[in-house]
């Protein structure tokens, strides 16, 4: 027993409780785990805004282009380039102003002395068209390929160098700046600090050089600027009839942020309850909104993704409405997962406890077994002994006397009954255990079979010198059942007695009839024996047990008596309980339910 209880604790119960210190500690991650998946879900969701957002940029630059190319469809490209600023304003809202260079650095359109705006942009850009100055620009990363400007691009009159890797990687490193924003996911503690060192920075990088440069040998693309920390974006495009021709326009950025609105407004449904959208400029301040009147620290959004080269430092930022609802929820997943651990741990350790004890009860039903095939012998071998001896003295003619041989006749009737309960308890017992025991239920007279079987069980008591004492009522009490098996209850219980009486051989017999709690009959088997030990009062009832045992104590039975008789008194649809006698000895109380009286047979 030790042995199997200590590989099942070492095989199954140290596993299990090792698995559940780990699912314990693992619950300590679960607030990261749960912002985790959060920030890519909504990550996704700002990479969605920040993509379309560059959709429209690009699409409003082959509009563009489409709007260069139809005037001057008709006319020369000098003459359109007079007039360009107006008729581009005219026909394409977006723009706030049409302008119009030469390769050469000449600027043909908007008039230096024309309307505000015009004025404006040429005080602000005049230098850097005319490519009489550098400045820092952001280009759209699909142009690089395309032009002849590079990394370490160098103003007009100066030692081109060849570009490299490193060297790119030094002037982009020279020119990132911080980010206007920092995300909370960025600055979580789970990640790495040279990894949210990098982060920081923003992957958009300036690029200083001339605008004749920048343009290279391109048809059309976008750059932006910032003058007086206003950001200018710009598309051009060449003349296609007149090459040493590049129109261009500055975007109105009022009218963009309209055409922007509802890309950030279009929110999936199931999130709209959960997160606000925004749409950041360059100084970390929100132009477009999801949600009208939410407030938060814009400078720390939950996740942010930058739109890119076509607005430098311009952000798509997801905020939470109820950012205490993670934690909330963390904690519910906790819990949950606690108590699910918890239930766990209990099924481990009721099913570990229903393991030992029916491990327990099937090695005591083993050894009660082994004690049964020793007691069974046991009880075979010394009637045998006896009826063999006994039967040899009278075949042989050793015995004259009538007296001894009337008695040794008896002993050996006595001895053969005993077998044959025996070897009967065994065969019903194989049958209940195999279920093919059958019962020929039937109207009986109780008070008649207990007298039947008493006048044939009491010679034997009173030879073996018993006082018994038999009490029943004259009128018959009738239940529903079988007789022989009801017989063979009785007798089990009057050989229980008669064994378990000790020195005291005194067995008393009462049949009675109870009204209480239904209408039932009850048959008492008293004596004056040993009684049972304390907390055996059921187990006597179980299979092979016996609270004394017969090798040591020389009590003749095999375990099976009262086993059986219970179980035929519950075929029954009745019950064999036991309570000590007063006075010392048992009382085995076999209760059987009354049946009504049968009706007398018609003559």
């Amino acid at each position: 027993m030790k042995k199997v209880a200590l590989v099942f604790v070492l095989a199954v119960f140290v596993p299990s409780l090792v698995l559940a210190w780990l699912a314990v500690r693992s619950l300590s991650d679960q607030q990261f785990l749960i912002e985790r998946q959060e920030s890519l879900l909504y990550q996704g969701v700002a990479d969605g805004i920040a993509k379309s957002v560059q959709e429209v940029l690009s699409e409003d630059q082959n509009l563009f282009t489409g709007k260069v190319a139809a005037l001057l469809r008709e006319r020369d490209p000098k003459i359109v380039a007079r007039s360009f600023d107006d008729r581009l304003r005219q026909d394409w809202p977006l723009a706030q102003v049409g302008f119009v260079v030469t390769l050469g650095g000449d600027i043909l359109s908007p008039s230096p002395y024309g309307r505000p705006e015009a004025r404006k942009f040429c005080a602000d850009n005049s230098r850097f068209l005319a490519n009489r100055e550098s400045a820092e620009v952001y280009l759209n990363p699909k142009m690089a390929g395309n032009n002849a400007f590079n990394a370490n691009a160098q103003t007009p009159g100066a030692q081109q160098t060849e570009s490299s890797p490193d060297s790119d990687k030094r002037f982009y490193a020279k020119n990132q700046a911080a980010r206007n924003v920092i995300p909370q996911q960025q600055a979580s503690s789970f990640q790495k600090s040279v990894a949210q060192e990098e982060q920081q920075f923003s992957k958009v990088a300036a690029s200083e050089a001339e605008f004749r440069q920048l343009i290279g040998d391109a048809s059309d693309g976008t750059l932006a600027r910032f003058v007086d920390n206003k950001l200018n974006v710009l598309f051009w495009c060449r003349s296609p009839r007149d090459a040493s021709l590049v129109f261009g326009a500055q975007l109105a950025l009022p009218r963009l942020i309209e055409a922007l609105q509802p890309l950030v407004q279009q929110i999936e449904p199931a999130l709209r309850e959960d997160i606000c959208a925004a749409l950041l400029d360059d100084t970390a301040k929100p132009v477009v909104l999801s949600h009208a009147n939410f407030h938060a620290n814009w400078k720390h959004p939950f996740v942010a993704t930058e739109i890119g080269e076509a607005l430098p430092h311009w952000e798509v930022a997801v905020y939470l409405l109820n950012p205490a609802r993670l934690t909330e929820s963390a904690r519910t997943l906790k819990l949950t997962l606690g108590l699910l651990i918890g239930l766990l741990l209990l099924a481990i350790g009721i099913g570990s406890w229903l393991i030992v004890a029916d491990l327990n009860r099937q090695l005591r039903i083993a050894r009660q077994k082994t004690d049964f095939v020793s007691n069974v012998s046991h009880e075979l071998k010394t009637p045998l002994t006896s009826i063999r001896m006994f039967s040899e003295l009278l075949s042989e003619g050793r015995v004259n006397d009538p007296a001894k041989q009337r008695s040794y006749l008896a002993i050996i009737t006595a001895e053969t009954a005993r077998l044959t309960r025996l070897i009967n308890n065994v065969l019903d017992f194989a049958r209940l255990e195999r279920g093919e025991k059958k019962y020929n239920f039937q109207p009986c007279d109780l008070v008649e079979l207990v007298r039947e079987t008493t006048a044939t069980y009491g010679p034997q008591l009173q030879a073996g010198g018993f006082q018994f004492d038999c009490q029943m009522p004259e009128a018959p009490l009738f239940v529903h059942g079988d007789r022989d098996a009801l017989s063979q209850v009785v007798v089990n219980l009057l050989s229980n007695a008669e064994k378990y009486s000790g020195d005291r051989k005194e067995i008393a017999l009462r049949v009675e009839r109870q009204s209480s709690p239904l209408p039932h009959v009850e048959v008492k088997v008293l004596d004056r024996g040993l009684g049972v030990p304390n907390g055996c009062q059921e187990k006597i009832f179980e299979q092979f047990f016996r609270a004394h045992d017969s090798l040591s104590s020389g009590i003749q039975g095999s375990g099976l008596g009262l086993s059986l008789a219970r179980q035929i008194a519950r075929a029954h649809g009745g019950d064999i309980a036991y309570e000590p006698r007063e006075g010392g000895g048992s009382c085995f109380i076999l209760r059987l339910p009354l049946k009504p009286v049968p009706p007398p047979s018609a003559p």
